[in-house]
């Protein structure tokens, strides 16, 4: 039985692609007994695509131990789309993309499920949820993965001597849905959105008032979270009308990067069964409306003690001399990482002075105006920093291996901070990029974030954005219509 066991596991998929280990073995025996106690009846298979957005297939439970061995096909234009899901890469034509065969005609590739990201929906009786990872149908794996890329830029820390350590506050809006707009003609790449109104009324930052109204909601949210296993520190009442924040306890390496795409497909998935639309759109273009951002906290712990090396041995200092490279590295390329940070045209109309968001490449104590925060100091063992550029929409396998690739290199060279800012929104220092089109410039320029993910992934990734922003341009605003329609 033994040898027939292990002949299995030879001839399965996972086997080329050099997942056939005794853990993994392990790990995926304690999925199919808990899909069988749990009288499961389908599993869905998800991976997060380009844009952070989950897209796979549902399978029915008998399915599940053939997936687990031999993966699950997916066709591969799902990684050749923008946001409006059109493809933006010629696919009938050869070589195909990037000279990569593999990906002429809209050919299958494998999702291969991670089994240990097994949950059940707590919304969706019967149902089992696994994350993915993508592979070539020669066990290859995908570089255009992000999450695959967000697990290099984990393993080259890792070979440097370091663990990522991250914690999250995320902000987002919740609306109660009106009108899906689902008529015929309201269809389209992409379709008209929803009709919403408030929840509750804004600028009352934290009020218990505010945040009683909005109860119903979250506590059904904050739930499903804990229900799916998701480390929820905080539920909180946001400065603007129906915006609210979760927080997350702090998690080592990749994980992290899963607790986000799960939580925000959770939030939408729930909300919309329940009459609610939650959107992590930055700037909403509706009255009285502010904008959302994702602050990212994070440390480095030594690899083998588990120390937080970013805590200071000099009393007069907020960081350790790592720590300090490391926000050197993050403020040399953050123009750069903005691409990752800030993917959308639309979160870049956050990045305005005086609005608890950073303009600038600059770095402070305790302060909410800089894009870097340093919070902590000698002796505390929670000391870490605080980037406060991304939105809430950004891919986060990609957001963290920009802020890894970045900050590992302002180690690597030690780069020198500057002098931290009392007065971010005044201080000498480069602003930020006005629009994703100055951030895609910033990308390309930047030879030490393109050799470690790759050129020919970022290559990929300024194509499709290249094709957001084409779109974005060919669209005539309410502001050019007001502005010239009437005057010229």
């Amino acid at each position: 039985m033994r040898g027939q066991k292990a002949q299995r596991i030879k001839s399965a998929f996972i086997h080329r692609c050099g997942l056939d280990d005794h853990e993994r073995q392990q790990a995926v025996e304690a999925v199919i007994a808990r899909a069988k106690k749990e009288n499961l009846e389908t599993i869905r298979l998800s991976f997060a695509d380009q844009h952070g957005i989950f897209r796979g297939k549902t399978i029915t439970v008998d399915g599940l131990a053939a997936a687990l061995m031999d993966g699950c096909t997916i066709t591969s234009t799902l990684l050749l789309k923008d946001t409006s899901h059109r493809t933006v890469f010629p696919i009938w034509t050869p070589p195909g993309p990037f000279g990569r065969p593999q990906l002429m005609g809209g050919a299958d590739v494998m999702m291969v499920p991670d089994p240990h990201t097994f949950r059940i929906l707590p919304w969706s009786p019967a149902t089992g949820w696994l994350l993915c990872d993508l592979y070539f149908t020669d066990g290859i794996a995908i570089p255009f993965s992000s999450r695959h890329q967000g697990r290099r830029a984990v393993e080259a820390l890792a070979q440097a001597g370091y663990r990522y350590r991250a914690g999250l506050e995320v902000e987002f809006h919740l609306f109660r849905l009106v009108d899906p707009h689902l008529r015929c003609d309201q269809a389209g790449h992409p379709p008209q959105p929803p009709e919403v109104n408030l929840l509750a009324h804004g600028y009352q930052y934290l009020t218990e008032l505010r945040a009683d109204e909005l109860e119903p909601v979250l506590d059904l949210l904050r739930r499903t979270a804990l229900e799916l296993g998701l480390p929820v520190r905080s539920v909180e009442v946001e400065f603007g009308p129906s915006q609210v924040e979760f927080t997350f306890h702090p998690e080592e390496g990749i994980g992290q990067a899963d607790n986000m795409m799960i939580f925000r497909n959770a939030v939408k998935q729930v909300c919309r069964r329940q009459g609610y639309h939650a959107t992590f759109m930055c700037r909403p273009s509706l009255p009285n409306l502010f904008s959302s951002g994702w602050h990212l906290h994070q440390s480095l712990t030594d690899h083998h003690s588990g120390r937080n090396i970013f805590v200071p041995d000099n009393p007069t200092e907020w960081l350790s001399p790592i720590g300090c490279h490391y926000v050197g590295g993050l403020l040399r390329h953050a123009a750069a990482c903005c691409v990752f940070t800030t993917p959308t045209v639309n979160g870049y109309q956050r990045y305005r002075p005086y609005t608890l968001a950073p303009d600038r490449a600059v770095w402070g104590r305790e302060n909410r105006g800089a894009m870097i925060r340093t919070i902590g100091g000698p002796g505390n063992p929670d000391t870490r920093i605080e980037n406060r550029i991304a939105e809430p929409a950004a891919n986060p396998y990609l957001a963290f291996a920009s802020q890894i690739y970045a900050g590992l290199d302002g180690i690597q060279t030690k780069t020198a901070p500057g002098p931290p800012s009392d007065a971010p929104y005044e201080a000498e220092a480069r602003l930020l990029p006005r629009s994703l089109s100055e951030a895609l410039q910033a990308l390309r320029a930047d030879r030490v974030i393109t050799e470690a993910m790759g050129e020919e992934f970022i290559n990929y990734i300024t194509t499709i954005k290249d094709a957001e922003v084409d779109r974005f341009m060919t669209e005539i605003s309410a502001w050019e219509q007001k502005e010239y329609f009437e005057i010229f």
